[in-house]
């Protein structure tokens, strides 16, 4: 599969990009394990045209993680163009449209998923902005507004006309946000499309290499995005199995290279969700209160240490 001249390979996995989680400690780990490509944080069109720094830091790429994708969102047709002029200055393989977040703060004020809405200017933005940078443009959206508007098959010719070279679809609406199982079956529709000649790439509840096998399989997808089942996993990529003890040793990893990159307060914030959330974790009994402990670290050598004590409590378990 190739996004304009990036190759990819052979049935690609990707990391999709995610507020607070895709840094880019966590994304050179997933890089290491097997993704194919990795996005960054999205980031606010209008913040990165008002030059706001906390922003601005989201667009650090390394060479080691390419191709890397920044995807930006935003509801008002310039500052889109100019958000991705900036991005361009920023070096990525590819700019990526949001046009699915679901979450109120995006999709209520008109942008992400919101503008499954406004067709029109959604369209409108996805031609400016490709005309506007040199850069291959991809773009991420949902099913429909909600089970009353399934626009999505038409919707990805229109987007494909308007000069976009993959896009990704998650397999829900907006209206349903994360929860009841992702639909796979208009992604497959879209992809058996004659009309489409783009990659297309299918993303929902994909929790291991085994479920992106099956969605390949089952609906012919070019690429397969995996979200929130990376939180804490980024060996999720991996098909060789990691023992505990390496489990644990890579979250570690995780925070050093955090911390090392941001500073310890900021560094600890970016990796204490992601620790919370693994799936390592599981085996312990009563860890509920040990979960709060995680979240409330503010020391490297605090966090360490509930690491270093899930792991003596996981071998006892055996």
């Amino acid at each position: 599969m190739k996004i304009g001249n990036i190759e990819l390979g052979e049935r690609p996995v990707f990391l999709a990009p995610m507020e607070d989680v895709t840094d880019i400690g966590f994304r050179l780990l997933c890089k290491r394990f097997g993704a194919s490509m990795v996005y960054t944080e999205f980031v606010s069109a209008e913040a990165l045209v008002r030059d706001v720094k906390s922003t601005i830091k989201k667009l650090t790429i390394a060479e080691e993680e390419r191709p890397v994708g920044i995807q930006i969102y935003g509801r008002d047709v310039e500052a889109m163009v100019e958000a991705a002029k900036i991005v361009e200055q920023a070096g990525p393989d590819v700019i990526d449209l949001n046009f699915g977040c679901p979450v109120k703060k995006v999709a209520g004020k008109g942008a992400g998923a919101g503008m499954l809405q406004n067709v029109p200017k959604m369209l409108e933005i996805t031609r400016k902005v490709v005309d506007a940078v040199k850069l291959p443009v991809t773009a991420k959206t949902r099913l429909g507004w909600n089970h009353e508007q399934l626009i999505i098959t038409e919707l990805a010719e229109q987007l494909q006309d308007c000069g976009i070279q993959a896009l990704t679809i998650h397999g829900r609406t907006r209206s349903q946000m994360y929860t009841g199982e992702a639909d796979w079956t208009l992604i497959g529709e879209v992809k058996r499309n004659p009309r489409i000649h783009i990659p297309i790439i299918g993303n929902g509840d994909i929790k291991s290499l085994e479920d992106a096998d099956r969605a390949f399989d089952t609906y012919g997808v070019d690429a397969v995005m995996i979200g929130r089942a990376t939180f804490g996993c980024p060996w999720i990529f991996s098909r060789k199995e990691l023992t505990l003890d390496e489990k644990i040793d890579v979250l570690e990893e995780q925070l050093r290279i955090n911390v090392e990159r941001i500073d310890e307060y900021r560094g600890i914030l970016h990796t204490r969700r992601h620790l919370a959330a693994s799936p390592v974790f599981k085996g312990i009994p009563n860890f509920r209160q040990t979960r709060i402990a995680m979240l409330r670290a503010e020391k490297v050598e605090e966090l360490v240490g509930i690491l270093e004590e899930c792991r003596e409590r996981l071998k006892v378990r055996g």
